[in-house]
C-alpha cells in the first residue's frame, strides 16, 4: 500500500535543504507558497515553484519535495474537489493565507477563484517522460529510451533520482489512479473500467487500486467517499 499522509491544514516553515520523502495524500489540497523556493516532483509532473505559486494535488496523488537553501513558507490548504491543472499562480499569496486562517472554507473557493493555470518550466528528459508516460499510458519504455539515445538502465536510475520510483512504478501508478477516479466517478462494469484503463483483467486492476489506495475497486464503489471530488477531472 502507498505511504499515505494525513494533510495538515495552515502555515508550515520548512528549512534549507530539506528533503520530504516520496508520500501520498487521500484527499485534494493546494499547497500556496508564500516566501522561498522548492521542487515537487510528483503524480503531474516536476514543478519549480516560489513566491506566488499554488501547487494542486488531487486525491491520491504522490510527491516528493526538496526544500532550496532559503527553504520555504507554505500555507496548506484542503479542497473539496480535484483542480484539473497542477500549478497555478495567485496574485496575493498572503491574503489567502490571512482568509484561510480565519475561514478555510471560505480561502479554498476563493483561491480556486482567482487562482491562474501555470506552465510547468521544460527540464531534462525525466520531465519529458514523465509528461509522456502521462500523456501515453501504453508507451513502451525501451523505445523511449532508444529514440532519446539513453539506455534502459539510464533511464530507469535517472528517473528514479528525480521521482522517487522507477519509470515503470510511475507508469503502473498512473494507471492505477486512473482507474481509481473513474471507479468513483460512474458506473460502468468494473471489467469494461479495467479494459479501457490498460488493465490485463479486472483483478488486476483491483489489486493495482488496492496497493495505491488502501481498499478494492468494490469497496470505493459501495462508500464512495470521494463521489463529488472525484467527479471532477483528476
Amino acid at each position: 500500500m502507498a505511504d499515505i499522509a494525513g494533510i495538515t491544514s495552515g502555515r508550515e516553515r520548512w528549512s534549507r535543504d530539506v528533503r520530504i520523502p516520496r508520500h501520498t495524500h487521500d484527499a485534494p489540497y493546494a499547497a500556496v507558497v508564500l516566501s522561498g523556493r522548492y521542487e515537487e516532483c510528483g503524480s503531474r509532473g516536476r514543478f519549480h515553484v516560489g513566491p506566488g505559486h499554488v501547487l494542486l494535488h488531487g486525491v491520491f496523488d504522490a510527491h516528493l519535495d526538496r526544500f532550496s537553501r532559503a527553504g520555504a513558507e507554505i500555507f496548506n490548504i484542503a479542497l473539496d474537489r480535484n483542480v484539473p491543472f497542477a500549478l497555478g499562480s495567485v496574485a496575493d499569496a498572503d491574503a489567502i493565507a490571512r482568509l484561510a486562517e480565519k475561514d478555510a472554507h471560505a480561502a479554498g473557493a476563493a483561491l480556486c477563484a482567482h487562482i491562474t493555470p501555470c506552465e510547468s518550466e521544460r527540464g531534462d528528459w525525466p520531465d519529458l517522460l514523465a509528461e509522456h508516460l502521462l500523456k501515453n499510458p501504453d508507451c513502451r519504455l525501451g523505445d523511449w529510451a532508444e529514440t532519446h539515445g539513453l539506455a534502459l538502465e539510464t533511464l530507469s536510475r535517472g528517473f528514479g533520482r528525480v521521482f522517487g520510483l522507477t519509470p515503470a512504478a510511475f507508469r503502473a501508478e498512473a494507471r492505477a489512479r486512473r482507474a481509481f477516479h473513474r471507479i468513483v466517478r460512474d458506473r460502468a462494469p468494473l471489467a469494461d473500467i479495467a479494459a479501457a484503463t490498460g488493465f490485463a483483467d479486472q483483478p488486476h486492476m483491483s489489486r493495482a487500486v488496492k496497493a495505491l489506495t488502501g481498499a478494492t475497486p468494490q469497496t470505493w464503489r459501495q462508500s464512495n467517499r470521494f463521489k463529488t471530488r472525484a467527479a471532477q477531472p483528476a
